[in-house]
């Protein structure tokens, strides 16, 4: 039985469409910058938000209707959500699907029947892969939500806690390597303090970082050949966590010699807690060559916490594929709704229409950014505001030639600086608006 009966396959209808069940702006074979939309956006469905959410928050216990879900831990359930899942995404034309290991498998009594579990639901996914063609765009492992994590996970004061991590670890990895994953992520959760009077943050750092050498070495073993990627965060749920953002997580990569491994899953709810744009996280990363994919969600501008809000913001999609095209677009990352519906949004159907505005809305922003980049008006403006920088002695200081005595020198000779252009902010803000 059909679990969206009032939902058909979504189909692209154009701009002028009013049909809320139809895409106005993501025509998967249109082909923008010599790529399909497709190709471009690489569209992923989460497991977490969209088939375990329940609606829940501080104050209140789930609201969601999901006729499919009978409330159990049991593995006839999880196979359910499993149909779920592929119904969904299928219909909606998304080519990927992303999950944590407990989001599809009910966690055990032991270590042992919580792989059993995994390796059973995986049989069922890898069937309802080969017969929709959906991948996986990335697999990880819950280190956070259960009390055994509680003072983190690779960076807990308790081995075991550090050695269950590592087992957890071993078989998603196995797992994603066995469905295909083409990205393997690692989500601090709660890899970070509260308070360091009761914390060595070096000890802490040194186990992280000898934790993703060990993955690293599983997955050479095994022959797992997908990027390996870190999310950033800076808070939530702990205080101050070790993957705060951009910079951090490429300096603590550098600091342990791991940066060959390792990209960037960026997130802009992150980004802002972390008092970042996602403009500049993305372009942080890539001119770094560590922008491996994003996962696509919004926050409220009222609201300080991590609201994980479906992206419906062309500013932001346009800011952010300005960004992606920049930086060459994506290899194996992609567009991953890590988002929710709203508490207030409690029906099946309320999902569907969720993911078909965040891929119009990124399909919208994709075009956008290709309009302005064809026009190279903000290229053409940074490009001559950095002019003088194209002199002689602009190429001895990038190439090291310059030295202190040969700016002093330079300096005397000219006596004072000219002013330079003018930054225009409000004239580029303005061209921006044009296109949209």
């Amino acid at each position: 039985m059909p679990y969206f009966p009032e939902v058909s396959q979504i189909q692209y209808e154009g701009p002028q469409s009013k049909n809320p069940l139809a895409f106005r702006w993501y025509n998967a074979g249109e082909i923008v910058e010599g790529k399909s939309m497709r190709d471009h956006l690489r569209f992923s469905v989460v497991y977490w938000h969209t088939l375990r959410g329940t609606g829940s928050d501080p104050f209140g216990p789930g609201t969601m209707i999901r006729p499919w879900d009978d409330g159990s831990n049991s593995l006839d359930n999880a196979l359910r959500r499993v149909d779920v899942a592929f119904e969904l995404i299928e219909k909606l034309g998304a080519p990927y699907y992303a999950f944590h290991d407990r989001d599809v498998a009910p966690e055990g009594n032991s270590l042992a029947e919580s792989h059993a579990n995994f390796e059973r639901i995986a049989k069922s996914l890898k069937e309802h892969q080969q017969a929709t063609g959906i991948k996986l765009l990335w697999g990880t492992a819950n280190m956070f939500s259960h009390p055994r994590f509680m003072h983190g996970a690779a960076t807990s004061c308790n081995i075991d806690a550090f050695a269950y991590a590592a087992a957890q670890v071993k078989k998603c990895l196995e797992v994603t390597k066995e469905l295909g994953g083409e990205n393997y992520v690692f989500w601090g959760g709660r890899e970070g303090y509260q308070n360091l009077y009761n914390t060595d943050m070096k000890r802490e750092l040194d186990h992280l970082g000898r934790f993703f050498h060990l993955a690293v070495d599983y997955a050479k073993k095994i022959g797992f050949t997908g990027q390996f990627l870190i999310e950033p965060k800076p808070k939530e749920p702990t205080k101050h966590q070790y993957d705060a953002d951009a910079a951090a997580c490429l300096n603590f990569l550098r600091a342990y010699d791991l940066l060959p491994h390792f990209k960037l899953n960026l997130e802009t709810n992150h980004a802002t807690l972390a008092g970042h744009t996602m403009m500049h996280e993305l372009d942080y990363a890539g001119h770094q060559g560590a922008l491996g994919s994003i996962d696509a969600n919004t926050g409220d501008l009222l609201l300080g916490w991590d609201t994980d809000q479906f992206p419906t913001d062309i500013y932001l999609t346009t800011q952010c594929m300005l960004m992606i095209l920049k930086h060459g677009g994506f290899t194996s990352g992609g567009v991953n709704f890590d988002a929710k519906v709203r508490r207030e949004s409690f029906e099946p159907i309320d999902l569907v229409h969720a993911h078909v505005g965040g891929m119009d809305t990124f399909a919208r922003g994709l075009k956008i950014a290709a309009a302005i980049r064809a026009d190279g008006l903000l290229t053409n403006f940074v490009k001559t505001r950095y002019s003088s920088w194209d002199s002689e002695l602009g190429r001895q200081i990038e190439t090291g030639d310059a030295t202190l005595e040969s700016l002093e020198r330079y300096m005397l000779a000219k006596g004072e600086i000219a002013p330079n252009a003018s930054g225009r902010q409000e004239m580029l803000e303005n061209i921006f608006n044009l296109y949209l």
